[in-house]
């Protein structure tokens, strides 16, 4: 299987990024799930990168993992300004720490309280724009309508299954 490079539209958009060593400072970042997000496009992994790129992830039941997401590397990012914190400087990185412990001591719910959620914790605690009001569906669209493929490649790996699966839903029914 060939890995994610970087496909540079705009290359101040990516300076800081690192696809190879999966580093996306101040990025919410997406992978898909297997079978799942090729039924539901929308539906995917989904992470939150500190100031240093290193992503965390609630993985599962009373885990968050780190540098590691449970699905595999990133092949979407959505890029986010640290300025929009409510404390730039250490309330970034402070969130996600808080939101990451939090969520190391809950039960993973696919419905209710999952990777989404982790995140959505996480930018209520910076309170990112100004708002406390983050949720899994709110990050779930932005993600789908703000979010850049890291690749070609990445965008067809994800997107192909469901076409495919659009094409021979008629033979199916």
């Amino acid at each position: 299987m060939e890995d994610c490079q970087v496909v540079m539209p705009n290359r101040q958009d990516f300076e800081k990024l690192d696809v190879k060593k999966s580093r996306f400072p101040y990025c919410i970042v997406w992978t898909p799930i297997p079978l799942l997000t090729w039924i539901f496009p929308f539906i995917g992994h989904m992470g939150i990168a500190v100031s240093s790129g290193v992503i965390r992830d609630f993985a599962g039941p009373y885990y968050v993992s780190e540098d590691n997401m449970a699905f595999g590397k990133p092949t979407k990012y959505w890029r986010l300004k640290p300025s929009s914190a409510a404390n730039p400087h250490s309330g970034w990185d402070k969130a996600i720490a808080i939101a990451s412990d939090e969520y190391g001591h809950r039960m993973h719910n696919l419905c209710c309280d999952n990777c989404h959620s982790h995140v959505a914790m996480a930018l209520n605690l910076m309170e990112y724009n100004g708002s406390k009001n983050w949720n899994m569906v709110k990050l779930a669209f932005l993600m789908l309508v703000r979010g850049k493929y890291v690749s070609k490649y990445c965008s067809d790996t994800a997107t192909i299954p469901a076409d495919c699966m659009a094409l021979f839903k008629p033979l199916l029914i």
